[in-house]
C-alpha cells in the first residue's frame, strides 16, 4: 500500500475525528469560491452526492477564465459565475461584487476552495464568522503563501492542512478541523502536496458539516423548530 493511500486511511491524523457530525435536518446552502483545478471543489460537491454532508451548493464564484473548476460545476450542474479580478479597481469592489452574487443565491455559508485572492473586510463583514477557508499547514505554522514550501524548508517531520473560519488577518481564524501528514526525507513540494490534497479532500466537508453545526447550535430555535 502506497503512503498517501494509508494517510488517507488513518482517522488518527485528523482533528476532530471523522465520522462525529450529525446531519441537521435541513440543508446548508453553500456558495463555493475557486480559482483553479477545483478539487476541493469536487470533494464537497460528491459529499453532498454520498450524503456525508447535508448540503447544497447554490452557487460556484471563479475568478479566473477557463478555470478547470467551471468544467466541475457543469458536469455537476452547479450554477457558475465568472468574476474577473482584472476587471476591477480594487479587491473591495471585486468582493462587493461578490457579496451580491452570494447574498443574492441566499447562501449559509461561504466556502473558498482554492481562492487565490485574499478577501477584503467587505466580504468578510458580510458573512461574518460564515467563511471557511482550507490552507495547506497545521496552523499556527506556515501562515500565508507558500506553505509548503516554508514547511520544507524548515525541515519539519509533519506537515499537513487546516479547515479555519476566515478573519481581516491571514489565515488566523478559528481553526475548525485540521490533518496531519508526516514529511518524508525525499518529499518535494509535488509529493507532500499530494500528500497534504488527500488529507483536504477529506477533511473540508466534514468541517463544514462541523462549522454549520456549531452554528446552529447558537441560534435559538423558533417554536416551529422546536417542534419534533
Amino acid at each position: 500500500m502506497s503512503s498517501s493511500l494509508a494517510l488517507s486511511d488513518s482517522p488518527s491524523l485528523i482533528s476532530p475525528r471523522l465520522g462525529q457530525v450529525a446531519l441537521d435536518r435541513l440543508p446548508v446552502k453553500l456558495g463555493v469560491m475557486s480559482s483553479g483545478s477545483g478539487s476541493n471543489f469536487e470533494a464537497i460537491a460528491q459529499a453532498i452526492s454520498d450524503q456525508r454532508l447535508n448540503a447544497q451548493i447554490e452557487v460556484l464564484v471563479y475568478n479566473n477564465p477557463g478555470a478547470a473548476v467551471n468544467d466541475r460545476a457543469t458536469r455537476w450542474g452547479i450554477p457558475s459565475m465568472l468574476v474577473d479580478h482584472r476587471a476591477f479597481g480594487s479587491r473591495e469592489e471585486l468582493d462587493r461584487a461578490i457579496v451580491q452574487i452570494l447574498q443574492t443565491a441566499e447562501v449559509d455559508w461561504v466556502i473558498m476552495a482554492g481562492w487565490m485572492r485574499i478577501v477584503t473586510p467587505v466580504l468578510i463583514h458580510a458573512f461574518d464568522q460564515r467563511i471557511l477557508n482550507i490552507h495547506p499547514s497545521l496552523l499556527p505554522s506556515f501562515k500565508g503563501n507558500r506553505a509548503i514550501e516554508q514547511a520544507l524548508e524548515a525541515k519539519v517531520k509533519i506537515a499537513g492542512c487546516t479547515v479555519h473560519i476566515v478573519v481581516p488577518e491571514v489565515d488566523s481564524g478559528e481553526i475548525i478541523m485540521q490533518a496531519a501528514v508526516p514529511v518524508f526525507p525525499d518529499d518535494t513540494v509535488e509529493t507532500l502536496q499530494n500528500r497534504i490534497h488527500i488529507q483536504e479532500h477529506l477533511v473540508y466537508p466534514q468541517a463544514i458539516g462541523l462549522a454549520a453545526q456549531h452554528s446552529r447550535k447558537q441560534v435559538p430555535q423558533t417554536a416551529s423548530e422546536m417542534t419534533v
